[in-house]
């Protein structure tokens, strides 16, 4: 019980901080099980929240993670803390946001770094405007 409480609160935390992009409202657990294409049911979907289920099977996880765009290993991690926020979640629905990320990714660690402190910069100047 003690991992599906563990995917239970982590699927939770997903349900809250990913929205449906229509409403802005956290999904149902009748839209994730249709996004889901038959791989879950509403009432899976509903048990393993709960943590009723005791133990989703990798198939189960798998849907749901597909579903959210989070990674499997996120849904099944213990003891980590939380790689999803609001902020970030809202960033990354920003196309930029996005393309500037993976081009950082395969920069070089110095290189990365310089980038960072580039938009640092740009945050401290808007900063020193607005305040």
């Amino acid at each position: 019980m003690g991992q599906s409480r563990g995917v239970a609160a982590r699927l939770e935390h997903v349900f809250e901080v990913v929205r449906n992009p229509s409403t802005g409202e956290p999904y149902t657990n009748a839209e994730v099980a249709r996004m889901a294409l038959g791989d879950l049911s509403e009432e899976d979907v509903e048990k393993i929240r709960s943590g009723a289920v005791s133990d989703p099977s990798v198939g189960q996880i798998a849907a749901l993670a597909s579903v959210f765009g989070v990674e499997i290993s996120y849904l099944l991690d213990r003891g980590e803390p939380s790689l999803l926020d609001e902020e970030l979640v809202q960033a990354l629905r920003d196309a930029d946001v996005r393309d500037i990320t993976r081009e950082r990714s395969r920069l070089p660690d110095r290189e990365r770094q310089l980038v960072l402190g580039i938009v640092r910069q740009f945050r401290d100047q808007k900063a020193w405007l607005i305040g």
